[in-house]
């Protein structure tokens, strides 16, 4: 399976965390991100992802709508192992899941800080390998099962440029 993990845009300030909204420079980024994003998979001949899971929160239902908006055959569903504060387990338990019904070849898991950067970490079993993720960047990684050490590293790309990188 073929998992990609993307941290939400830039979101500006709200009176509850959960309600923040990607500002311009957010919805820019995750635009221009999403062609990026895009274009490398189709230079790795990686398949576009099928299912975008994300946490309820404002600034990453956001993120996922636009990523989403180019990936139009592309379910998505709020997630409860992508909320901040989760852990690697639930979210490998989600990933099981999924992976046992067959349903999607390709996720994008759009999340917050620490998670996204720590769940890298955690199937690469290579602590930094990947820089940590600011907003609106991404890593793609080949999954062989959904645990720790159990990924290889596709490609990963940061804003502004969102040039790939091995």
């Amino acid at each position: 399976m073929i998992v990609t993990i993307w941290r939400h845009g830039q979101a500006g300030n709200a009176v509850r965390d959960r309600d923040r909204e990607l500002t311009e420079t957010g919805l820019d980024d995750v635009g221009f991100g999403c062609s990026q994003f895009l274009q490398l998979c189709e230079q790795r001949g990686i398949p576009v992802p099928d299912l975008i899971l994300y946490s309820r929160w404002l600034r990453t239902s956001q993120t996922a709508d636009i990523i989403g908006s180019r990936l139009p055959a592309a379910s998505r569903e709020a997630c409860e192992a992508l909320i901040p504060g989760q852990r690697s387990p639930l979210v490998d338990s989600e990933l099981q899941h999924r992976a046992q019904d067959g349903a999607a070849q390709h996720i994008v898991l759009v999340s917050h800080q620490p998670l996204v950067s720590s769940l890298i970490d955690y199937y690469l079993d290579d602590p930094g390998r990947v820089a940590p993720l600011v907003p609106g960047a991404f890593a793609s990684l080949q999954l062989d099962v959904a645990a720790m050490g159990c990924g290889r590293l596709l490609f990963s790309a940061q804003p502004p440029e969102f040039e790939g990188v091995l």
